[in-house]
């Protein structure tokens, strides 16, 4: 199992997570230098926050933690391509790679409706723009879905 496909396992894990705490099936890991450092999940309905994804929750968790802005020397993976509000939150804090499982229009298979702009297309129109490896343990995150259904 390479390494992307390890800490991709952990992102599928914590979206799983999510998902039995009643909030949507996503999650997130920050690695630096092979170690994860902080792990996120979706807390929507957790928190009655409709932007605290898994993704956007972790950023500001951890720079703040850390009083950081840059992350150019991290990579995040998430469960699922994140949307537009949290590929806007990678440009900002300088993400320097995102690796990803299950794709916005596989998501919108699922969820019935594709309102997403690729996150390719956003880091391609943004001054910082992170690496992006795309699809990896692509099954295994689709299988977090099965027989989710998501609210309107």
């Amino acid at each position: 199992m390479s390494t992307d496909e390890q800490f991709m396992k952990k992102a599928i894990e914590v979206a799983l997570q999510a998902r039995q705490e009643g909030n949507e099936p996503f999650g997130a890991v920050l690695v630096k230098n092979g170690e994860i450092l902080m792990i996120g999940e979706n807390r929507i309905h957790t928190f009655n926050d409709p932007t605290h994804h898994a993704e956007l929750g972790l950023i500001r968790q951890y720079c703040t933690e850390q009083q950081i802005f840059d992350l150019s020397e991290y990579t995040l993976y998430t469960s699922c391509e994140p949307c537009v509000m949290c590929s806007g939150a990678m440009v900002w804090s300088n993400l320097g790679r995102m690796v990803y499982s299950v794709s916005h229009d596989q998501l919108a298979e699922i969820a019935g409706g594709n309102i997403m702009i690729a996150s390719q297309e956003v880091f391609e129109k943004s001054p910082q723009r992170p690496e992006l490896t795309e699809k990896i343990l692509n099954e295994e995150g689709l299988k977090v879905f099965e027989g989710y259904s998501f609210s309107p």
